[in-house]
């Protein structure tokens, strides 16, 4: 096999960044690409090289093979890494880099082509005799013989993508008359996200767990499994927590699951890392699922617990080296549990969204790790996956691993865009997660609706933050006045000056009066509840206050006078005070003002000025960071106003339609 020194890694985020930080260890020379909005992002920072591939949109640079093998040419790049979505699963593309006498970083086409296809994979390991999910993997894609052949599946069933995976182009459907918008979403969504439209179609398994395993092969007939990775926690069919091993694999279990995985690589000679995906239900049976022929996003848990570098793995294999270990030398020692850090808004139904970085301030400790793709200062696009940091936690049994998760979490700042910190949390403290049950249904079985609303702040919390922000402001007062002394602060000729703040978070009012102390120390109270709040340091975005006597570590940030961010014991909130802004007037909700929930592309817009609506009918298909999400009317009555057309990019709250409602007259 060619030799190669420098590497391009044809991808962009967290991955990226992942890659390039074990290549440039082990000696290699890295090469970034990146598009418009990528332009500062921290893995062009961390490559020796990088180079511009295009606009923002997917397919018209990461998805474009011509752009990276000319990036590759370009900067002198041998070899080219995948990381994993994009073109990690393109047989062509690895066909191409091939051709262009490039070393690609994973396995052979044909081995992608045969099992990177969810259809082709499931025809060929139902020929194996390796036992399946039921349903549809045939060539005959047209819309009436899906139809025709879901209508033969149990439901509920699955609408999914044969390529790719990531949960998009997926849909599950409940009832027959579903069906054909299913295939439809699920269609559009693929080929958008993965450049094929073609779909499989299989029953549902109800409350399986989702377990893989790790599968690792190189080029002198060595192939072996390093365990499993248990990923059932899921929202929208994409995997938000994992762990490794499974916390109700036993050792016979493992043997027969891993010898299937590793039949299943052999039959395609494969080589380099992959994963193969089973269906584990509540008997003890599995089903093969699919094969993801590439490195996979929850691949640290693995390396956690078997002490290996899997991305070194792979630069390893790839120069045609023999992995050095056998079956026998894999050995697995702790547990470790990821989380996935999505910018997206639970109390929504997970709905992406995309924003700045005001502060990114990752956690540390024992036993903790942390992958992650963005920096302070950065924006978080609307045209990319909304994950942006992976937060892992290992130890010697799972218990401490997740209690260490916990904390890590809880010191986890993320200021400027919402995201799933909270909602990560609850999922690591419920008791079905802690006593290891959990499966692809915990979300929906676990989670009332009401628990997926923002956490409210405590009056202690916003006294803080009200202190903080009145701190500032004296900071700004003094430093643009030559009027006014800094030791005259809170002092009043008469009594104690009291300064005034009120927050509102949802139907939460914190009306708060503040009076100092003495230098630094100030009582903060409103008609039910009082505190002292006395601080000790504060610096740009930390703060080590007291309240009431007890020592607290504050993150703080204010990105502009009457905004301030505050993160305490784990919860965090924005704070604007209302007193300035009084006057001003919030959207109504069900107005019949619609507005765009985030960033994104109109791919289609259904209904015209004059025509009648009913209360959640569809009125447009938003594209936003690679899934298709439904615009739906808040009330019913007349379209008054369309004030956008299909292909029109759109930023969030901008207003798209107008319905009259004789209701809100």
């Amino acid at each position: 096999m060619k030799k190669f020194t420098s590497i391009l890694v044809a991808n962009r985020g967290e991955i990226a960044c992942r890659v390039i930080r074990t290549a440039k260890a082990q000696g290699y020379r890295t090469v970034a690409v990146y598009s418009d909005a990528d332009a500062k992002a921290p893995h062009v920072q961390m490559a020796d090289t990088a180079v511009h591939i295009g606009p923002s949109p997917v397919n018209e640079s990461y998805l474009v093979q011509e752009k990276i093998l000319a990036a590759a040419k370009a900067s002198g790049a041998e070899a080219i890494h995948p990381g994993y979505g994009f073109l990690s699963e393109n047989a062509e593309f690895a066909k191409a880099c091939e051709g262009a006498g490039l070393v690609f970083i994973g396995p052979t086409p044909d081995a992608i082509h045969l099992m990177g296809n969810k259809a082709e994979a499931k025809r060929r390991m139902i020929a194996a005799g390796v036992r399946c999910v039921p349903g549809y993997e045939g060539e005959d894609q047209s819309h009436a013989t899906l139809l025709s052949e879901g209508a033969k599946i149990t439901l509920p069933l699955m609408v999914k993508a044969a390529a790719g995976g990531g949960g998009r182009g997926m849909r599950i459907v409940h009832k027959s008359n579903e069906l054909a918008n299913a295939i439809k979403l699920a269609r559009a969504e693929a080929s958008s996200a993965f450049g094929s439209d073609e779909l499989i179609l299989e029953k549902a398994i109800i409350r399986p767990r989702h377990v893989e395993i790790q599968v690792f092969g190189d080029s002198h007939g060595t192939l072996v499994h390093l365990g499993e990775r248990d990923c059932s926690v899921q929202r929208r069919h994409q995997k938000v927590v994992e762990e490794a091993p499974c916390p109700v694999m036993t050792d016979a279990l493992r043997v027969e699951m891993g010898a299937a995985a590793v039949a299943a690589a052999q039959s395609i000679d494969y080589r380099g890392a992959g994963t193969v995906e089973f269906l584990l239900d509540e008997l003890g049976t599995f089903y093969f699922l699919e094969m993801n022929t590439r490195l996979q996003v929850e691949h640290p848990v693995t390396e956690l617990i078997t002490g290996l570098d899997l991305v070194a793995l792979q630069l390893q294999v790839a120069q045609g080296e023999p992995l050095g270990f056998t079956q026998d030398e894999v050995t697995l020692t702790g547990h470790a549990i990821e989380v996935r850090l999505y910018t997206e808004d639970p109390t929504q139904d997970f709905l992406p969204t995309s924003g700045p970085v005001d502060l990114w301030s990752p956690p540390t400790g024992v036993g903790v790790r942390v992958d992650s793709g963005i920096c302070s200062g950065q924006e978080i696009s609307p045209f990319y996956d909304p994950m942006v940091a992976k937060i892992i936690a290992s130890g010697p049994n799972r218990e401490i691993a997740r209690l260490r998760l916990i904390e890590a979490l809880n010191k986890t700042v993320l200021f400027g865009t919402r995201h799933n910190r909270d909602f990560l949390v609850a999922c690591l403290e419920k008791d079905c997660f802690a006593l290891g049950q959990a499966t692809t249904a915990f979300i929906t079985e676990e989670f009332a609706e009401d628990e997926l609303t923002d956490p409210q702040p405590t009056f202690t919390d916003s006294a803080v933050a009200a202190v903080l922000e009145l701190t500032r402001q004296h900071q700004t007062l003094y430093s643009s006045s030559i009027l006014v002394a800094p030791q005259l602060r809170d002092w009043a000729s008469a009594s104690a000056l009291v300064s005034r703040k009120q927050y509102i978070h949802g139907a939460q009012v914190h009306d708060l009066s503040i009076t100092p102390l003495g230098s630094d120390r100030y009582r903060v109270f409103d008609a039910d509840s009082t505190a002292v709040i006395e601080l000790l340091t504060v610096l740009e975005d930390t703060a080590q206050v007291t309240i009431d006597g007890v020592q607290h570590l504050v993150r703080h940030f204010s990105p502009h006078e009457g905004k301030l961010y505050l993160s305490i014991n784990g919860r965090a909130a924005t704070y604007c005070d209302q007193i300035p802004l009084a006057g001003a007037q919030d959207a109504i909700v069900g107005s019949g003002r619609i507005v765009a929930p985030m960033h994104g592309l109109l791919l289609e817009v259904r209904v015209t000025a004059g025509d009648q609506v009913e209360i959640g009918q569809t009125l447009a298909i938003l594209e936003a960071m690679k899934m298709h999400y439904e615009i739906a009317a808040d009330v019913a009555g007349e379209v008054t106003e369309v004030l956008v057309l299909k292909g029109q990019q759109v930023a969030v709250d901008d207003v798209l339609f107008e319905i009259h409602s004789a209701a809100n007259d």
